[in-house]
């Protein structure tokens, strides 16, 4: 299948502004995104949450593009109602009229350039395999890819195929200049790839490239109140997809106790004390990591 529309989704949280600060470049400059066999289109995904400086008004934006959630109209939060109107303009979803779309996001943990994959499949390989070659210290996360589409709840799942350009650590509502030539660099490989793509001339790709799968998240420690008693500890801070073994220090209390990994084991964490999923007490992500053989 041959890429024609693309949506560059920028702003999906309103307090994520590096992607809103590329859109306004993009628009000013529309070579930059312009590829011969396509046709790129840019969306801003929230911008009354931009507008107010929070990452959401009611709801998250990025959990509500679930089929169902879409098509339950007693939905009628701001961005459950924001997440119809998208997907009538750049879906529907399971019949989308966008053949990819790629929604540009920051984090606060330490994740450098990140692509996030919802899906498996051969376009994806081919693409994590190219923005390997080209930007050898991206991260491949393959986000819970065995579910169906119709089941992910992620904006970029409105389209044929779907992408998450994720870059970090950035503080929310702030700019950092390397976050936003990541953020830029990333999605230039990832619109050259699909025009590459489109012409049946990709270069020789790496026959395995490394990767990591969603395994679970786990909370902060909390009492049987739902009180935080304690917080990651300093040796887990900052070490996205690095190693977690067994026994290895992972939470520590307010009072000094050292809490385990006690897993069986080894995984790799991602999205560490991110500060957006504290209203969840979410700590961080465990990852496996894995080859993906590109076919």
């Amino acid at each position: 299948m041959k890429i024609k529309q693309v949506a560059i989704v920028c702003g999906t949280h309103g307090n994520e502004i590096t992607g809103v600060y590329l859109m306004k470049k993009w628009q000013k400059q529309s070579q930059l995104i312009q590829r011969s066999t396509f046709s790129p289109k840019l969306v801003q995904g929230n911008p009354k949450a931009y507008e107010i400086n929070r990452r959401y008004v009611d709801q998250d934006l990025n959990r509500q593009f679930s089929a169902t959630s879409l098509q339950d109209d007693s939905l009628t939060g701001y961005e459950q109602l924001r997440a119809k109107a998208l997907n009538q303009m750049i879906g529907p979803k399971g019949d989308s009229k966008t053949d990819l779309v790629i929604d540009l996001h920051t984090t606060t943990s330490n994740m450098g350039p990140t692509l996030l994959m919802p899906q498996k499949g051969t376009f994806y390989n081919f693409l994590a395999a190219y923005v390997k070659l080209k930007m050898p210290e991206v991260t491949v996360f393959c986000d819970e890819d065995h579910k169906p589409n119709n089941e992910h709840h992620l904006v970029c799942t409105m389209g044929k195929y779907g992408v998450i350009v994720e870059v970090g650590p950035v503080p929310q509502s702030v700019l950092r200049h390397d976050v936003f030539e990541q953020s830029e660099i990333l999605t230039q490989h990832i619109l050259d790839f699909v025009d590459l793509y489109n012409q049946d001339n990709l270069p020789e790709l790496p026959k395995q490239i490394e990767a990591y799968r969603f395994i679970k998240s786990l909370k902060l420690p909390l009492d049987e109140h739902g009180e935080r008693i304690g917080m990651v500890h300093k040796n887990v801070q900052d070490t996205d997809f690095k190693a977690l073994n067994p026994g290895d220090p992972l939470f520590i209390t307010f009072d000094g106790e050292v809490i385990p990994y006690t897993g069986e084991q080894t995984v790799y964490t991602a999205f560490v004390n991110e500060a957006a999923y504290y209203d969840n007490n979410l700590a961080t992500s465990l990852m496996e990591k894995i080859q993906l053989d590109i076919q």
